[in-house]
């Protein structure tokens, strides 16, 4: 290879922010990848890229409420889960699970972009389908425990009865399954451990996918269990043919801070990684986050950190808790803003209109300009209902609200004129400041992150809270940080929303 071939790097998580449960696959020189969603919509986002490292969001797999039917009160980090992408017969493949309603089923595109069908439902047990097709044109169905199923795709039918395969090395929660055909060994590669700080990707090989299945003499694979590596949690993997001609791994990760036990706030992030084969098997790791980057680059456009919300359309990087009625907001009521109509009176429940995007930088910057009218609104930082903070503008009056589990508190407040109102809410690195108001020494060098909350151009935050709080390690559940626009009373116009690193900021 040449020199533009080889020398570059890349940094991980390649896809950053809450993008769990990576899968890929190849369609000639492009590369399409999916992840969670859970209790989000619209759900499951796709992702195009020509080199495996730069990727833009090009969709929703599932984008219409037919597709993605999930109750009101569905709870956070239901949902769905841990999708499968696949290219076969010239058509694109999805399969994953509604644990909130209906279990797994599949929807196929002819394009990535869409449309996607309607679900097909599949009467498997388990989370984490999988779908693998043989010479003969079988499709073969793995799961959560791990069995497998030859299945019809296109009806749903189960062709053959699910039958015990290989469940790992006996270590909890094997799951995440991806069958592999690959010379003449079929593959089965499988997380282990949870996916928490013991996660592991463990593999076994047969003639068949009916096995018998010989499990690699090295396993785990992967793992960074026990070590002190910023990149934790490695796992819930997928394998894909990279443009170098060498195979690599997409596989999720996450970057803990802070003081012991560390708290990752982003949520699980979608990690990259080369994989080298030692006598018919594949290593893995470390994961790390500068890598040298597969084949030459072939960069995408980069998505916009400012929408100005000029569109037709919302842009797909934007999701809201469960559902989004279309009565609950426009862009043309008042062209060139987002009009949002409330429909619950408070974040504390489901129900309330709000419409976010992950956040996607440790130390990160976000901003809009809100005119409340005489309604109630503004920007809150969430991980779910009971964990949130928020800059609230009501009655001439912007207020910092925090929940955090069963309480809920008023923290600062100041008035503002009427009229729009620039509400910021940065994120950054913890430092170990002399203490205010009477707090512990150390606080900060504790928290992952501290989260200040700005009104106007005042350098000044009206306040700065400590954000462990808005961490897995403190909320539980799968998903990571979302940023957002909220109405909780009346009708109030957004004119725009821009989010990016803290050391980046764009002006009209």
């Amino acid at each position: 290879m040449d020199a533009e071939t080889t020398d570059w790097h890349y940094d991980n998580p390649v896809i950053p922010g809450f993008h769990p449960d990576p899968s890929v696959c190849r369609v000639g020189e492009d590369y399409y990848l999916v992840c969670s969603s859970f209790e989000y919509f619209p759900g499951v986002p796709i992702f195009h890229s020509r080199d495996l490292v730069h990727w833009r969001q090009i969709g929703n797999v599932l984008d219409r409420p037919s597709q993605l039917p999930l109750p009101p009160d569905a709870l956070a980090s239901d949902g769905i889960y841990a999708p499968t992408i696949r290219h076969h017969d010239g058509r694109f493949w999805m399969i994953t699970t509604n644990v909130s309603q209906g279990g797994n089923f599949i929807v196929s595109a002819e394009r990535p972009e869409g449309p996607w069908s309607d679900p097909v439902w599949v009467d498997l047990p388990g989370i984490d389908p999988d779908l693998a097709w043989d010479d003969e044109g079988n499709c073969w169905s793995a799961f959560q425990g791990v069995g497998i199923a030859r299945i019809d795709p296109e009806t749903g039918k189960v062709l053959e009865d699910p039958f015990p395969a290989w469940s790992g090395t006996g270590l909890q929660w094997p799951e995440a399954p991806h069958l592999y055909r690959i010379g003449e060994w079929w593959y089965l590669m499988i997380a282990e451990g949870g996916t928490e700080r013991g996660h592991t990707v463990a593999m076994a090989r047969a003639r068949s996918p009916r096995g018998p299945w010989e499990p690699a003499p090295s396993n785990p694979v992967l793992t960074h269990r026990g070590t002190s590596h910023p990149v934790q949690s490695t796992g819930h993997a997928d394998l894909v043919l990279g443009p170098d001609g060498e195979w690599w791994m997409v596989l999720l990760a996450t970057r803990p801070r802070g003081y012991s036990p560390g708290f990752h706030v982003l949520g699980r992030e979608t990690f990259l990684t080369p994989v080298r084969w030692e006598d018919g098997w594949p290593l893995v790791g470390p994961v790390n986050l500068r890598e040298r980057a597969p084949g030459r680059p072939r960069p995408l456009e980069a998505a916009p950190r400012r929408d100005d919300f000029d569109a037709a359309r919302l842009e797909p990087r934007w999701i809201s808790p469960r559902s989004r009625p279309d009565d609950s907001w426009s862009l043309v009521e008042r062209p060139g803003w987002l009009t949002l109509h409330a429909t619950g009176s408070t974040l504390d429940r489901p129900g309330c209109t709000f419409v976010g995007r992950r956040q996607e930088h440790p130390a990160s910057r976000t901003a809009v300009l809100l005119d409340p009218g005489s309604g109630r609104a503004g920007l809150s930082i969430r991980m779910d209902e009971a964990h949130h903070y928020d800059l609230e503008v009501a009655r001439g009056q912007v207020s910092v609200i925090a929940r955090i589990g069963p309480v809920r508190q008023s923290t600062a407040t100041c008035t503002v004129p009427p009229g729009p109102v620039t509400l910021v809410i940065t994120t950054g690195p913890a430092t170990d400041r002399p203490p205010a108001d009477g707090a512990p020494s150390g606080l900060h060098v504790a928290a992952p992150d501290h989260i200040a909350f700005h009104v106007g151009d005042d350098l000044e935050p009206l306040a700065e809270l400590d954000g462990r709080y808005l961490s897995t390690e403190v909320a539980t559940g799968f998903t990571g940080r979302v940023i957002g626009m909220y109405a909780t009373a009346g009708t109030v116009w957004f004119d725009w929303f821009e989010h990016g690193p803290l050391d980046v900021v764009e002006h009209d």
